[in-house]
């Protein structure tokens, strides 16, 4: 009942704000410009079509906002009102009351408000879909006097998450009764994928060592700065960080007048993504402009804040090989080498024909290289490389949603940044780079440092170990021994004991044989 009801509110909602017709309205077919008319008789539909779109998905919640983020950053793929109608989602969705947010701090942290910071601005200076953000200046402990950001989860996102995510399970169950391609797309567990990183989102701890991890993976580069956690601020519901300041880098002529270099802030946002994925195997997936700033102060002038780390992704050692082999082979143009690990992986059936695969993949990549970015849209390249796995039967792996999410985040700020940015020239330095301290002598080198101390504590139990491993060895092959000949023994007599009564067998026939001719020949027959 409760999904039904869910259901009801999103029709609902779609017809109220015209999505329908926002939907038919790009078709110019007379008859659905027609049916358009028909459709919209009654309803008084005068705002912008983006504005419409905006406040659709801010009424329908969190899954739908997140939606409208990832669209935000596609101006190559979304008209320009409608991109900027949504790109207010990314920090601009209408607050919660302050007095409530106040209500949760104090309840969360056990104190009143006066205790905990010298001064509470209750105005929010950002809201999104799953929580808002005061500024503030902490009171006691080392930390006194430190100007801080305060993130206090909106109250009500469970059931409303859990009332989507519901629908969305029943629409992948759905999906993979009824379409040919469901089983491959395995979108029920695309959707666990999404259920999981949504869940970690409300639970603002989780958040915050997120964040914690990410200051320390990049804190010895000149890349990436992230705020500082104040631990003893933080809660389910609460997270403390270090107060920002820096440009939103959707302000690009902001940007400019500063005199930010805008081709190397671009070509440092893409360092910023492989490093993560491949170094790290830990990266920040809800990368869009509402969460990135760049720091203008001379100290670290020109360099990525990043905020917001609710969804964070993460990748197996497996996982970076297979993608870094990938994306070397796609850079050298080596599209046998790319058809080949997907056969070796497992991601497309064994009896698959490399050759007509590699034929495939060079017709889906091959016209986009030498262009730079504003002639590219990864997301028509990775369309026709979705079609292309139709045809092969590739399967969707649902761990890595969250990483072709963030590459289409980071291809978007790249157009916006500089549209001459050549992507792939920017990026196989650096993966060829990774390769070779992977699997060259270097990574040999720093395997054995990491494992060098455990094989120092083993070393001394060696010969111990050694010698016992040998004395059970021996005393196992002697057991082994007396078992085969006790089991030789006792087939030799089942044997014996099988002959002796064969041989009585054929005695008694003999001699049954032997005494019918003597009563024969006396004359008894």
């Amino acid at each position: 009942m409760t999904r039904l009801l869910r259901l009801c509110k999103i029709i609902f909602v779609v017809l109220y704000y015209g999505l329908d017709e926002l939907v038919l309205s790009g078709f110019n077919d007379r008859k659905i410009k027609f049916l358009v008319r028909v459709i919209t008789i009654g309803r008084r539909l005068e705002q912008p079509r983006g504005e419409r779109l905006r406040m659709a998905l801010t009424a329908l919640g969190p899954i739908f906002v997140k939606f409208g983020q990832v669209l935000s950053t596609r101006r190559d793929l979304m008209p320009t009102d409608i991109a900027d109608e949504l790109a207010l989602l990314q920090d601009q969705v209408p607050p919660f009351d302050s007095a409530v947010a106040v209500a949760i701090i104090e309840r969360s942290l056990g104190k009143p408000l006066t205790e905990l910071f010298q001064h509470f601005e209750q105005q929010p200076v950002a809201s999104a879909s799953i929580a808002q953000v005061h500024f503030a200046t902490l009171r006691g402990g080392p930390s006194h006097g430190r100007e801080v950001a305060v993130k206090v989860l909106r109250p009500g996102m469970l059931p409303v998450i859990d009332s989507d995510l519901a629908l969305m399970r029943d629409m992948a169950t759905w999906l993979e009764r009824v379409w040919a391609d469901g089983r491959r797309l395995k979108p029920r567990e695309v959707v666990a994928e999404f259920d999981k990183y949504l869940h970690d989102e409300l639970d603002l701890m989780i958040e915050a060592a997120n964040a914690s991890q990410l200051r320390r993976n990049f804190q010895d580069t000149n890349l990436l700065l992230v705020p500082e956690v104040f631990w003893d601020w933080c809660t389910n519901c609460v997270f403390v960080m270090e107060r920002m300041y820096g440009i939103p880098i959707s302000r690009t002529e902001a940007l400019r007048a500063a005199g930010v270099d805008m081709h190397k802030l671009a070509e440092e946002g893409v360092e910023i993504f492989f490093t993560q994925v491949f170094r790290d195997g830990f990266f920040h997936a809800d990368m869009h402009p509402g969460n990135i700033l760049v720091s203008v102060a001379p100290e670290s002038f020109g360099r990525y804040i990043a905020l917001d780390f609710g969804i964070v992704g993460a990748l197996s050692e497996f996982d970076k090989n297979y993608l870094a082999q990938n994306f070397i082979a796609f850079f050298r143009r080596d599209y046998h080498r790319v058809a080949l690990l997907h056969v070796e992986s497992g991601w497309v059936p064994a009896e698959t024909r490399v050759e007509e695969l590699e034929s495939a993949v060079r017709a889906c990549c091959e016209p986009y290289f030498d262009k730079p970015l504003h002639q590219i849209s990864l997301g028509l390249v990775l369309m026709r490389l979705f079609q292309t796995s139709r045809r092969f039967n590739v399967e969707i792996q649902p761990q890595l949603v969250l990483l072709q999410k963030t590459l289409l985040n980071i291809e978007g700020l790249g157009r916006q940044l500089d549209p001459d940015l050549d992507l792939w020239k920017t990026a196989k330095p650096f993966l060829e780079r990774w390769m070779h301290e992977q699997v060259g002598w270097q990574g040999a080198w720093e395997r054995i440092k990491v494992e060098a101390p455990q094989w120092a504590k083993m070393l001394p139990d060696f010969p111990r170990l050694a010698h016992q491993f040998l004395e059970r060895r021996a005393l196992h092959s002697n057991g082994e021994t007396e078992k085969l000949l006790a089991m030789l023994v006792a087939e030799q007599r089942r044997t014996n004991r099988i002959f002796a009564a064969a041989l009585m067998l054929v005695g008694g026939f003999m001699a049954g044989v032997v005494i019918m001719q003597i009563l024969s020949s006396s004359g008894h027959f």
